[in-house]
């Protein structure tokens, strides 16, 4: 995997319960990490044939591990075209360069 590849934008966020002044509480999203990443959407290659049978994945994210973030499923993926939950998380090849996110599209429900 090249920096070529690696030409969308996304935010590692995690959301957190905040309470104001006045005891009622909100949630709020936390940057964790802004990184480079590889998106794949789902389609009929090989890996996602194999794939199609487990997982509710939509896109596939790769990108070089942080450092320090132990990337969860208790994280929220955010890019330009909106937000993924995280199903399921792997380092590429066991190598601790590469981090490879399965991740869910949330849409609002509509009503």
């Amino acid at each position: 995997m090249s920096f070529g590849k690696m030409n969308g934008f996304a935010d590692i966020i995690i959301t957190k319960k905040v309470k104001d002044s006045e005891g009622f509480s909100a949630t709020a999203d936390e940057i964790l990490a802004s990184v480079r990443v590889y998106r794949e959407g789902r389609h009929g290659s090989e890996r996602w044939a194999n794939l199609a049978a487990f997982s509710e994945a939509t896109d596939l994210f790769r990108f070089r591990c942080i450092p320090g973030l132990n990337v969860t499923t208790d994280h929220i993926l955010v890019c330009e075209d909106g937000r993924f939950e995280i199903t399921s998380v792997e380092d590429v090849k066991g190598r601790g360069m590469y981090t490879e996110v399965l991740a869910k599209k949330v849409v609002a429900s509509g009503g």
